[in-house]
Order: C-alpha cells, then structure tokens, then sequence
C-alpha cells in the first residue's frame, strides 16, 4: 500500500464526519444510528434524509449539503481513498448536515431503519454490463432500497452509459413503474428537467460533456410490490470502460454553477 494511501487512512480516522463500518465491525458492534440518523447523529429531526450511493470522492455528497442546508446527507462507498477527498472538504468547512459511511452497500439496511431514507442519488456508477446482481439498479437493488426507503422516497439516476439508461427504463416498465422525471440528453432537449433537480455536476460529468457525451438523467419512485423482476431482454452494450474513468483524478468541484460551467466547457 503506497504511503499517499495511508496518509488518507489515517485522516479518514481524525474527521468525525466520517463513519467506518466494514463487515467485522459492523458485526462485532452493530450500527448505533440506525433509525436515529436525524435525531441522534445530525440533531435535524425533521431533514430530509438523503444518500448517495457509491459515492467516490465525495463531491456530489459536498455539494448537494451545500446547496441544501435544511437536508442532510450521506455519501457512502467502500474506498476509503476515494471518500478522503469530499470527507476532507466536509471536515474542513465544519459542515453539520453531511456524513460518510465507509462500507459495502449490499449492507445498507444494517445502516438506515425502514422508510429513513427520504432520496438515493446514484451518480455515474459502473453499469455493469455482464454482472447484473452488481449493479446499483436492478431487481435485486430494488428489493435493498426498498427496505430503506421512505414511502413516497425518490431514487435519481445520473449517467453516461447508454446502456445503463436503457436498461433502468426497461426495469421500471417489467415493473410497472413510471418514471418521475427522465431525458437521453439532459443537458441538451431535456434542459427543463435541470430546474428541478440540484444545480451542481461531479467533475466526471463534467469531464463526459466535455467530451461530447450526453449524460442522462432519469428518477422513480418504488411500488408497494413485494418483488421485482427483471427485464425480458438487456439493451446493446455500450462502449464503457471502467479502467477509462482512473487514468486521471479531476479536481474536486464543489457547487458548481451549471450554466457557467456549460460556456467553459
């Protein structure tokens, strides 16, 4: 392990917005704000509750508690090196309405009550084009949210993988879910849609539109169904390369303005 990453193992354990909890930990000890995120960890009982899903560095996490200091906001990922960045601006700033939890996130009803969850944002994530179960939309992450999620709780998909898109509109229509808001090309024919929802991008969005690719945005709302299913059929597979997205770290942005953003680029 190089010394860069253990430089950021050892800040992880000094900022005390962050919460460490693998698999033996959690085990070992439990999760003692579970149910209780609001009154307990964040004093807010009645903010909102919203969590980012595989987080990374950290700043969509940053920027939406920012952006909406009545909120409160969880970034979770399983990469301490990779939640150093945001954790690190969070600490810095004293900011009270934002956290990380590092841990897996096929464990998160160990980590939130049912109904705690108000939003999941999901932002940019590998679509996993072979590895259906791996994926942070499918029928089996459905049945995970859905164990988290508030009653009316909205989940919001931001990426720039068409097949990921495609294949998420599938899934809502094997389940008979109709989505909230949706566009191919959000910025671009689907601009209305930008007015509302959050006003910042993550600095691998930015770097997509720069680009010339078309990020695509699409959200729902889970049914009271027991189960999910599958789609029939999966879409074409894209031209994705996971490897792609590590050659260079971008700086980590922070609340950025979207419109001025869109003329530097």
């Amino acid at each position: 392990m190089s010394k860069n990453k253990l430089s950021k193992f050892a800040d992880l354990e000094t900022f005390s917005c962050v919460l460490q909890y693998p698999y033996a930990r959690l085990e070992a000890e439990g999760f003692p704000h579970r149910g209780v995120w609001r009154t307990g960890y964040f004093q807010k009982p009645d903010a909102p509750l919203i969590i980012e899903l595989g987080c990374g560095r950290g700043e969509y996490t940053v920027a939406l508690a920012s952006l909406h200091s009545e909120n409160v906001y969880i970034g979770i990922d399983r990469k301490g090196a990779r939640i150093w960045a945001g954790a690190g601006v969070a600490h810095r700033d004293q900011m009270s309405n934002v956290a990380f939890v590092r841990t897996d996130i096929n464990l998160l009803d160990r980590f939130f009550a049912p109904g705690e969850v108000s939003e999941i944002w999901i932002t940019f994530p590998d679509p996993q084009m072979s590895k259906t179960r791996a994926r942070l939309v499918s029928s089996y992450a459905f049945r995970l949210y859905h164990r988290i999620l508030a009653p009316q709780g909205i989940i919001h998909l931001k990426t720039d993988s068409p097949f990921l898109y495609q294949y998420t509109s599938d899934l809502l229509a094997s389940n008979k879910i109709t989505p909230i808001l949706h566009t191919d090309d959000l910025y671009g024919a689907g601009q209305e849609i930008l007015r509302q929802i959050p006003n910042t991008q993550t600095a691998y969005e930015i770097q997509w539109l720069s680009r010339g690719k078309a990020i695509k945005y699409i959200s729902w709302q889970l049914s009271h169904q027991a189960d999910f299913v599958e789609p029939e059929n999966e879409p074409e597979h894209d031209d994705y390369h996971s490897n792609a997205r590590g050659t260079a770290t971008p700086p980590l942005i922070v609340g950025i303005d979207q419109q001025q953003n869109s003329r530097e680029l």
